[in-house]
């Protein structure tokens, strides 16, 4: 299990590339658009020196490798290595092939669907545990050495490679190009957290005791007992908490009104889950 496992996520990492290089060559190069990372770097050296993408893809990605290698160890070097070389290879066979040529003349259209692929393309590579390499190690680096937030350091660079490309495109690739890793980054954070995210319940209620044992035997759910006392009327009792999948949530609010329609319930969206019941098998003692 463990072996397919890792073969499972190597096969998510090679699809992933295989989005973003995609993207790169129907909608990004025949439209003209600049991107942030690597993909824009290299863009900027194609239009002012003429370096094929590729090439200057293959380099820049070996080097942030071995960088990344020599600062953040053999664990982050493993994880790595696949994106760090297949992605400029595989980008390189797909601009040989006719048929993946330019796919539509509208920009906007371009755009989106360009910010789909590549969303969705490092959203499955790092969700299998990797990398996807090149612009993503100096802000690690830079992490590490001096505590600067990742995300942060991500956006800067993401936004001085979009400002060095105005050199050699007009206004309008700008703020296209602005749009494009506004939409990447959207449907990278809602990749990384698909089938993660779930709803905690937290309940008010006199009928604690009844609320908490419908929960557990009902909906085979766990339930946690926070000690609490109303800010008002000063009267001891306890918060119920649970948490429960979109699904389950329409059958506890009609569980609980069931039992006390007067409850309190506050439910707010958690990002992730792990424990017993979610990331780990129902045991019982």
């Amino acid at each position: 299990m463990k072996d397919w496992n890792q073969w499972k996520n190597i096969l998510w990492i090679l699809a992933g590339n295989t989005a973003y290089a995609l993207a790169v060559v129907m909608f990004i190069l025949p439209g003209g658009l600049i991107t942030g990372g690597t993909t824009g770097l290299a863009l900027f050296f194609y239009h002012q020196l003429g370096i094929p993408i590729q090439a200057f893809v293959t380099i820049f990605n070996v080097t942030m490798f071995l960088v990344g290698a020599a600062v953040l160890g053999k664990t982050f070097a493993l994880t790595t290595v696949i994106s760090t070389f297949y992605y400029p290879l595989i980008l390189s066979v797909f601009q040989k092939l006719p048929v993946l040529g330019k796919v539509t003349d509208d920009s906007l259209l371009a755009v989106i669907f360009a910010g789909l692929l590549i969303g969705g393309g490092i959203g499955v590579v790092i969700r299998s545990g990797a990398s996807t390499g090149g612009m993503d190690i100096p802000p690690l680096v830079l992490n590490k050495k001096t505590g600067v937030s990742v995300s942060g350091a991500m956006n800067v660079m993401d936004t001085a490679i979009l400002l060095l490309q105005i050199v050699c495109s007009d206004r309008e690739k700008v703020l296209y190009g602005i749009l494009l890793v506004l939409i990447y980054t959207s449907v990278l954070n809602k990749v990384l957290l698909l089938g993660q995210a779930k709803m905690q319940v937290k309940i008010v209620s006199e009928h604690y005791e009844e609320i908490n044992q419908a929960i557990a035997s009902e909906l085979d759910r766990g339930v946690t007992l926070f000690r609490s006392r109303t800010g008002h009327l000063k009267r001891d009792g306890y918060v119920v908490m649970s948490v429960v999948n979109n699904r389950e949530l329409v059958q506890m609010n009609q569980l609980i009104q069931k039992i006390d329609p007067q409850a309190f319930i506050v439910i707010h969206q958690v990002n992730e889950v792990r424990g017993r019941g979610f990331t780990l098998k129902k045991e019982y003692d």
